[in-house]
């Protein structure tokens, strides 16, 4: 129950994002406990993403991606962030940017040397599962 209810304020704002997605002619699914939304403002709205254009982003427990070609693509990879978020909580997004300065600060690409990134890549690589369950 705690694992839903630390990360609860992200969620919210992840499920107006994902109603946004699908108000726009996208579709959303619960797959295991996990919001997941695409459609073309979940498209607008991750290319607008701080980062760059991102394909796919947890927030919570809801996954928003550009569309579904992107969202099975990224299932494992976003998996591993809604479990991040569990641990974490509000805590996420800071400990998140956090790591990315440090990474930066000391020379390192702030997104691909980020220890919650490299979680996420390490997750989709051993995830055997169908990405289209």
């Amino acid at each position: 129950m705690w694992r839903y209810l630390w990360p609860l304020p992200l969620t919210l704002l992840g499920l107006a994002l994902a109603l946004l997605a699908r108000l726009s002619g996208g579709t959303w699914a619960i797959r295991g406990g996990v919001v997941e939304a695409c459609g073309p403002a979940a498209r607008m709205m991750l290319r607008l993403h701080p980062v760059g254009g991102v394909t796919a982003m947890a927030l919570g427990h809801v996954v928003i991606a550009r569309d579904s070609s992107c969202l099975a693509q990224s299932r494992a990879h976003e998996r591993e962030h809604v479990r991040q978020f569990e641990r974490w909580g509000l805590l996420f997004p800071v400990v998140y940017v956090g790591e990315s300065a440090y990474c930066w600060i000391s020379g390192q690409d702030p997104y691909l040397a980020n220890r919650f990134e490299r979680a996420a890549e390490a997750a989709a690589r051993t995830d055997t599962t169908d990405t289209q369950n």
